[in-house]
């Protein structure tokens, strides 16, 4: 069955997974970029940059490279997508990736202000959808074709998927730091029954914790 996976969400020891004062200058927020460090130094962050590949086999490079294996579609988050808030101004906006980005597949951005859907270059489609989880993920699972679904951020549109039951993986980078505010993403979580922890790594600048939903629920 297809699974609907997060993978190499940041988070801080105090569960923010962004800063404060986002801005289209400070997209992750004061002090969002530190939590990003780890991944920037693998291989898998050097290539997003355009860096030369060293070759490593680092805890670090092999958790950033399972976040794209059998990935057929992507769910995120207007915030994530874009700074822009409320009605779309106009359609210019096509997200902080340039003309070619990372997805190259069906990318589904869960926004109250739906718009035209926009192909951009390598394959990758943004559909701007209005709809519950339940719906989106369908939709999802039926342009996957067969594959995974992959959810990214922001911390709201994880906690809407996990409060629903729906996220059968959740891989969290845990960064040994505090923001003190920002997105977070515990807050309103309850106990979240039916998932346990599974697997635990640490490396010298993260620990990578994966959740795993039980098969009963």
């Amino acid at each position: 069955m297809p699974k609907l996976r997060v993978h190499n969400l940041s988070i801080s020891l105090d569960g923010y997974v962004a800063g404060p004062d986002q801005s289209p200058d400070n997209p992750l927020g004061v002090g969002g970029e530190d939590l990003h460090t780890w991944i920037f130094d693998t291989d898998y962050g050097r290539g997003m940059s355009g860096a030369a590949a060293t070759g490593e086999d680092s805890v670090d490079q092999r958790y950033a490279v399972e976040g794209d294996v059998n990935i057929g579609a992507t769910i995120m988050g207007r915030n994530m997508f874009g700074p822009i808030r409320g009605e779309w101004p106009d359609h210019s906006w096509t997200g902080w990736w340039g003309p070619n980005p990372p997805y190259h597949h069906d990318t589904f951005v869960l926004t109250h202000h739906p718009r035209p859907s926009v192909e951009m270059e390598g394959g990758t489609v943004f559909h701007f959808v209005n709809d519950s989880p339940e719906a989106v993920l369908k939709r999802a699972f039926d342009a996957a074709g067969g594959q995974d679904v992959r959810l990214g951020g922001g911390s709201a549109t994880v906690r809407q998927f996990l409060r629903a039951g729906l996220v059968d993986e959740l891989h969290l980078a845990q960064v040994p730091l505090l923001l003190g505010a920002g997105e977070r993403l515990y807050d309103g979580l309850g106990t979240l029954p039916g998932y346990e922890c599974t697997r635990v790594d640490s490396a010298p600048k993260v620990t990578h914790l994966t959740f795993t939903r039980r098969a009963e629920h």
